[in-house]
């Protein structure tokens, strides 16, 4: 925060001094009887200069994270500072190009910058020659997507020092995680972006590019099918392999009115799709309003624990739920990431009953090892992990599973391995996320455990993890053929023009021929149609079928 001061300053004219230096000047010209007139008048000069520039609490204010987040990032903007004057703000019609990295979250950090990009007067390109600025939405959870923007930054470079001069120069900029772990060495030591900004202050991105200083992120859907809400931030969970905590911050969330207010615009722009987005979704807890601060704090799904003490007080996550299925009965609600620990029996009640909350939930056991999942503090066992999801079933009949796994994490042994993949054969997800462990600084893990198990191991370990996943998979998704789904048009199939692409309930991708309908000769399905498809066939990864009709959420309750 200094140095955007210490420029400012220098722009006006002024020197800079950090303030305890200028007051311990003060006191001693004022106590030398023999100071000279000379040195004094000067110190007199300074401390005026110094009154008359932008106070402390004005840069303050100018640097402070937002405390809420997304969606009313556009609208109240705090009053421009002294130091920025509309007319050292980039000038309308300035294109960005904006690429993203890594999980959903990402996904909504572009969104909800280009949200402030584009009320700021910004056009949005998607080719890297014509941008004036490009900026990269980062993930820092493996190392190997950090390599993969350090590459990308190269390239932009070498494009950078082919910019003409007749055009303005190319700014380049990081978001997000790896911004917030690495923001020395990417913008002093290595020296290949302008600006850095980690994931908490999007609000004076426009401002921020107008004088490099240091920036974060914002949220809003482009896509007219579906859409990501960020409704929290953060992760208190500390598992010994995360980087999430020391990037995102502890958890926060934002209050549900305006969570509220965004899905009800959501639905008015014709969104058929809504995901509410978290680290960790389903600690939700909102504060903003008084009166429920007294409240207790939820029990945790049993067998289940914490290393922080559970907070009392708050609307948890089973309230914003029910409000947010509340809005559009023909909305269809999903929320991403959660931990199994926060899926007390109101949450699992709430989604069985609700036809227009999607019967899946992502359960990430990372291991299928107790003695590992004890290193890894995650808080259970691979007991409480398995009678959780035998709970969820009994309470939600056909939900649909998905689950992250992690190959080679410290201290891995082949026997726990084993038990990793005897839990993926007993469980059978729908849908996988698995993973070689990948040591990050920072956390537990780094400075406590050894990172043993050798690479080629890992690997290994990683093809078999997938293999036997792939295998349950196929299985688990076979039973759907002859079945039939309700199915969200997305839009045509990347592989096929005559075939469109959707997801079912259990967000599974289903690919279907794009023919007239049954029920109307003349309509065909568009993105954004709700249709009744048949499954004629399965893979681990995607379901096959004909269409048979058009339909709603509500009507289709009876079919699926």
């Amino acid at each position: 925060m200094l140095q955007p001061l210490k420029r400012a300053l220098g722009s006006a004219g002024m020197t800079w001094w950090p303030a305890s230096w200028a007051m311990r000047m003060e006191v001693r010209a004022g106590s030398s009887a023999g100071a000279q007139p000379g040195k004094k008048q000067g110190l007199e000069k300074l401390s005026a200069k110094l009154a008359a520039g932008p106070t402390l609490q004005q840069f303050l204010r100018a640097a402070s994270p937002p405390q809420e987040p997304p969606c009313e990032l556009t609208e109240g903007l705090e009053e421009p500072v002294p130091y920025l004057v509309p007319s050292t703000l980039p000038e309308a019609g300035r294109k960005v190009y904006l690429e993203t990295y890594g999980c959903q979250m990402n996904v909504n950090d572009t969104d909800i910058a280009w949200a402030i990009l584009q009320k700021n007067g910004y056009l949005r390109t998607k080719s890297l020659e014509e941008a004036d600025v490009i900026l990269l939405v980062t993930c820092s959870i493996r190392e190997k997507a950090e390599q993969a923007i350090w590459n990308r930054l190269q390239q932009l470079k070498a494009l950078k020092s082919k910019r003409r001069r007749t055009q303005a120069p190319l700014r380049i900029g990081i978001l997000g995680c790896m911004a917030e772990r690495l923001k020395e060495k990417i913008l002093h030591q290595e020296r290949l972006v302008d600006i850095v900004a980690g994931p908490d202050a999007y609000r004076d991105l426009p401002r921020l590019l107008a004088v490099d200083a240091d920036v974060l992120p914002v949220q809003t859907s482009l896509n007219a099918t579906s859409a990501f809400v960020s409704v929290m931030r953060g992760c208190d969970n500390m598992c010994s392999y995360c980087i999430v905590p020391f990037t995102r911050g502890r958890e926060r969330s934002r209050p549900i009115a305006s969570i509220l207010q965004e899905v009800k615009m959501l639905s008015d722009q014709g969104v058929k799709e809504v995901t509410l987005l978290g680290q960790n979704v389903n600690s939700f807890r909102d504060t903003s309003e008084v009166q429920f601060c007294s409240a207790a704090a939820p029990s945790l799904s049993r067998g289940f624990s914490t290393i922080y003490k559970a907070k009392p007080g708050g609307l948890r996550f089973s309230h914003l739920l029910d409000q947010v299925s509340r809005i559009d009965p023909e909305i269809r609600i999903r929320f991403t990431s959660s931990h199994p620990k926060d899926f007390p029996d109101e949450v699992l009640q709430l989604i069985q009953e609700r036809h227009n909350i999607c019967k899946q939930l992502h359960l990430p056991a990372q291991s299928g090892s107790t003695r590992i999942l004890q290193a890894m503090r995650r808080g259970y066992t691979r007991e409480a992990y398995l009678e959780l999801v035998h709970h969820v079933r009994d309470s939600i009949p056909g939900v649909s599973l998905s689950s992250d796994f992690i190959a080679g994490f410290c201290g891995e042994t082949e026997e726990d391995h084993q038990q990793t993949l005897s839990l993926l054969r007993e469980v059978g997800y729908n849908v996988g996320f698995l993973f070689a462990y990948s040591m990050r600084q920072k956390t537990q893990a780094y400075h406590r455990l050894q990172d043993d198990v050798p690479a080629e191991v890992k690997h290994q370990r990683l093809k078999e993890l997938i293999s036997v996943f792939r295998e349950e998979a196929a299985r688990v998704n076979g039973a759907l053929v002859g079945c039939t789904q309700l199915v969200l048009v997305e839009g045509p199939s990347k592989r096929s023009a005559s075939e469109l692409s959707g997801r079912n309930d259990g967000n599974m991708k289903v690919i279907i021929a794009n023919r007239e309908l049954e029920d109307r000769a003349a309509a065909r399905a568009q993105p954004g149609d709700y249709v009744l498809v048949k499954i004629t066939s399965a893979s681990s990864q995607t379901l096959r079928g004909v269409l048979l009709r058009h339909t709603t959420l509500r009507e289709s309750a009876v079919y699926c």
